[in-house]
């Protein structure tokens, strides 16, 4: 065994017998390599090891410290959380939604309608699908070809297709430091290695992905980012859009939450031929009547094609149908209409309560990154949250790598009614302004 991992046990053990208690810190790197008289070197394997195994969690600034709480058997944001309040999952469904959606779903159960949804469907969908999707998920001034749209199960399976067809198993996918936090499953079960890019507030830098190591594609979300809740500015579009030609990359563009920013063209409207762009119905419409959408580029629908029906990431022929019939009869335009002014709504309600701190967001977003005040740490502060029954995601779930991740957290305003929302957030201002030894979080 290699010697860091022989460290790296013994640390284990003290935290398993309780000699390090979850919120103690680590020493600083070269202090611990010191006492130990290792390379630092070896002392950075040790922390990321520990790190890896869920035991402790490292902030920018601030150092390691053994974690509060056990980390997640699941993948982060993959599961309803048990709280009371559920500040972790965007769940956006509206109180009038479901009966204007059966409202246009008499016609499918009739039996030879029905009959026809049994059947399987293929990547292409029929010609009326594909006119209704590129009709509904145009947005600013662009839109795409009907003759270039693919359907997938969901808006995860048509990441995994992208990444799939354009990243070869061994190779480098670019992405945000902070991102999605399901991209990274996808690319280990794909056997494929992200490459975090430095971001500042307007997304991943043009430094960052000039001087990254050989990349194939990137994988950002220019509208409402998730987590961060900025929308890339129109000057940092064009600038990735070219460099996108100088370096010969494709983009893997995220649009799941571009709906709530409609008057916002895509990246894929400056560089259409390097862009793939990604959308679903989850969001749009609901979890569980859901519908992924690919916009490959020209002459690409192949590749793409091969990917979804490999990856066995194929739409179910009666979703297909269903959403079909939803966005070419207003119904679905009209929900999304409704989830805007709700989103704005959520928003205003998360700048009142958290009126003071440092809170980032797009007042069109569905969620808001809270950078939390000293002395909380991200992990104290998310168990005494869920104390007070308020299920939160501290910035460690959506870090790409074994660095630091920020001093923050979350906080996915889509799920509970609007009054419960200002109740919870109301106490999580409570919580932040006094001291984790107060709420027994240390």
């Amino acid at each position: 065994m290699d010697d860091y991992r022989v460290i790296a046990e013994e640390l284990a053990a003290e935290i398993a017998a309780g000699r390090l208690r979850p919120g103690d810190r680590l020493p600083p790197l070269r202090r611990f390599a010191r006492d130990r008289r290792i390379a630092s070197s070896t002392a950075a394997r040790v922390y990321r090891e520990l790190s890896r195994r869920g035991l402790t969690v490292g902030e920018v600034g601030r150092g390691t410290f053994v974690r509060t709480a056990a980390p997640a058997t699941e993948p982060a944001l993959a599961e309803p959380g048990e709280a009371r309040v559920d500040l972790e999952l965007n769940f956006p469904v509206l109180p009038g939604q479901p009966a204007l959606l059966a409202k246009s779903l008499g016609h499918l159960l009739r039996p030879d309608a029905l009959a026809g949804a049994l059947r399987p469907v293929g990547v292409v969908g029929a010609d009326v699908a594909r006119q209704a999707a590129a009709a509904h998920l145009a947005r600013g001034d662009w839109a795409p070809d009907p003759r270039r749209l693919l359907f997938a199960g969901n808006g995860r399976q048509a990441v995994a297709a992208a990444i799939a067809a354009l990243v070869p198993a061994g190779e480098r996918l670019g992405v945000e430091a902070l991102t999605y936090p399901v991209v990274k499953g996808i690319a280990a079960r794909l056997g494929v290695t992200l490459v975090p890019l430095a971001m500042d507030e307007h997304g991943p830098t043009p430094e960052a992905l000039r001087t990254a190591p050989p990349l194939r594609a990137v994988y950002v979300q220019p509208a409402l980012h998730n987590p961060l809740g900025h929308t890339m500015p129109a000057g940092r579009r064009t600038e990735l859009a070219e460099i996108l030609r100088e370096l010969d990359l494709y983009a893997i563009e995220d649009a799941i939450y571009g709906f709530l920013r409609h008057d916002l063209s895509p990246l894929a409207a400056l560089a259409p031929e390097r862009t793939v762009v990604i959308d679903s119905l989850s969001k749009r419409l609901a979890p569980g009547l859901t519908l992924g959408f690919l916009t490959v580029p020209d002459g690409a629908t192949q590749d793409f094609a091969t990917a979804l029906r490999t990856g066995t990431w194929t739409a179910s022929r009666f979703a297909l149908d269903a959403a079909t019939r939803w966005m070419a009869d207003g119904t679905a335009a009209a929900v999304e209409e409704e989830k805007r002014a709700d989103a704005a709504a959520r928003q205003r309600i998360a700048a009142e309560q958290l009126a003071g701190f440092r809170v980032r967001a797009d007042p069109q977003a569905y969620h808001c990154w809270w950078e939390l005040p000293d002395p909380w740490r991200a992990d104290t502060f998310v168990a005494a949250a869920a104390r007070h029954g308020i299920a939160v995601t501290p910035s460690g779930a959506f870090a790409i790598g074994p660095g630091h991740a920020p001093n923050a957290v979350r906080l996915a305003l889509a799920s509970p009614p609007l009054d419960v929302l200002a109740g919870a957030l109301d106490v999580l201002a409570g919580l932040a302004q006094g001291a984790p030894e107060d709420t027994g979080a240390e």
